[in-house]
């Protein structure tokens, strides 16, 4: 968040709220009115409507300050694609992780051939500013067509189990979906799926690998770095 001005300059409710309402809403799979009803418990009333205005106005804006503070992604990208349907008909969303399973991209588009994998590699490098040591897909033929003209030189490795990190990451994508009842156009589901990944993945710690002292740390931080991002903590 910028710290020149006060993005919540002339809103009724403070930002803490505001910010509360969005995390509510992007990390846990809870509709509008869930998100209001759970405020609504805390003695804070507020309408849904309120609550989507609010997702739309500063969800990819914490998202994208949460991209910029995160650390440089790891060196092994783990890509794959799953099929959505956007007013019954078929498209596809692309997206790359790596080793750590932290998601670097996503991109929705109508197509899984040589063309979108292309767009979909530049997205990816044109975010990042580096290439990566090796790359691991599936076994569909776009990505090795795509990867001979915007990444050679690059390892490229092809299997169906070795992906699973990337397929994994989908899941909870898929709840959201079933819990929207699918999404309403293209634009739609970008714009959320890019602040919602971004924001769900912030919280994901891998708590498997960590001790309960290490986990209470990291979730320490991360809240840290999301008030930092939301701009809450420069607000007294």
């Amino acid at each position: 968040m910028s710290t020149t001005s006060n993005p919540y300059r002339g809103f009724r409710y403070p930002a803490e709220i505001i910010n509360q309402a969005v995390w509510l809403y992007h990390y846990f799979s809870l509709s509008l009115r869930e998100v209001e009803l759970i405020l609504a418990a805390r003695g804070i009333v507020v309408s849904y409507e309120t609550i989507r205005e609010w997702s739309l106005r500063f969800g990819r804006t914490y998202a994208n300050s949460l991209k910029r503070r995160r650390p440089r992604p790891g060196d092994k990208w783990f890509l794959d694609e799953v099929f959505v349907r956007i007013r019954g008909k078929l498209h596809y969303l692309w997206r790359a992780v790596d080793q750590q399973g932290n998601v670097l991209d996503v991109l929705v588009q109508s197509r899984r051939n040589k063309t979108a994998a292309k767009r979909f590699f530049r997205k990816l490098l044109k975010g990042l500013y580096y290439v990566p040591r090796v790359i691991v897909t599936d076994k569909l033929g776009s990505y090795r067509a795509a990867k001979r003209e915007i990444l050679p030189g690059i390892e490229h490795r092809q299997s169906r189990y070795l992906n699973n990190r990337c397929e994994v990451s989908h899941q909870p994508t898929r709840r959201r979906e079933c819990h929207m009842r699918r999404f309403k156009s293209v634009r739609q589901a970008q714009q959320f799926l890019a602040t919602h990944t971004r924001i769900h993945n912030h919280f994901q710690l891998r708590r498997h690998r960590l001790t309960a002292s290490e986990h209470r740390a990291a979730r320490d931080h991360a809240f840290v770095a999301w008030r930092d991002a939301t701009g809450t903590a420069l607000i007294g």
